[in-house]
């Protein structure tokens, strides 16, 4: 991006390109997370236990799909 202000970089998605790593592992973590909460915590607890799963599975799923996304247009050369 030649000429693009530093804000208009920030919001193009040059995240998903420089920090993929570190953001694979905190989408892995949410994954995780959400399981262990599942397995471990009994389900007697109400909504509360099923929101906190769901919540940490989709925040996970949902990561981890924008950067695949992101892999797959980068690779093709479209800008983000």
């Amino acid at each position: 991006m030649h000429g693009a202000t530093r804000m208009a970089r920030a919001w193009s998605g040059c995240a998903l390109v420089t920090h993929r790593v570190p953001l694979t592992v905190v989408g892995l973590a949410c994954l995780a997370l959400g399981i262990v909460v599942a397995v471990t915590v009994p389900d007697s607890d109400g909504p509360a236990w099923a929101m906190a799963v769901a919540g940490c599975l989709a925040a996970g799923v949902l990561l981890l799909g924008r950067i695949a996304f992101g892999v797959l247009r980068y690779r093709r050369g479209a800008a983000l």
